[in-house]
């Protein structure tokens, strides 16, 4: 076997990760959205401080990507709570695209406060579920998961 036909630990990964992605029920897709969005932030976070723009810029152009899917795959008609989760959701989304804009690390900070809870949240929420078998979820990766 040629080096070229051995596949790099890369390749491995995001390979795994697609097919975690594929075979997710839409309660772990979502839990899987906020841990990359946290992490996405975690990590700006700590470029903004250590004043590494680039990867703070990268991470946050990420995580707003995150929250654009969130929003458009929101139904605010489908509980009480969907319009405030949406106000949540754009008001985020100004936030991010200030702290990146204007190297706010206070801003990507409050960012993390809002979102962290609702992760936990999220998080407590699909625990609670019982186990439902996986939908074989035959669109693309864009967001880093594939």
């Amino acid at each position: 076997m040629t080096l070229l036909m051995m596949p790099n630990a890369e390749a491995r990964r995001a390979r795994y990760n697609r097919e975690a992605v594929l075979s997710a029920t839409p309660v772990r897709l979502l839990t899987m959205l906020y841990d990359r969005l946290l992490l996405d932030l975690n990590r700006a976070e700590a470029a903004q401080v250590d004043e590494n723009w680039g990867v703070a810029s990268e991470n946050l152009l990420h995580a707003q990507a995150i929250i654009s899917e969130l929003t458009t795959s929101l139904n605010v008609d489908a509980w009480n709570g969907g319009e405030g989760l949406f106000a949540l959701y754009t008001y985020v989304s100004t936030a991010l695209m200030r702290a990146n804009t204007h190297r706010d690390v206070a801003r990507t900070q409050e960012s993390i406060a809002l979102l962290e809870p609702l992760r936990l949240t999220w998080h407590e929420a699909a625990a609670s579920l019982p186990a439902q078998p996986a939908e074989v979820n035959t669109t693309g990766g864009a967001l880093g998961f594939g």
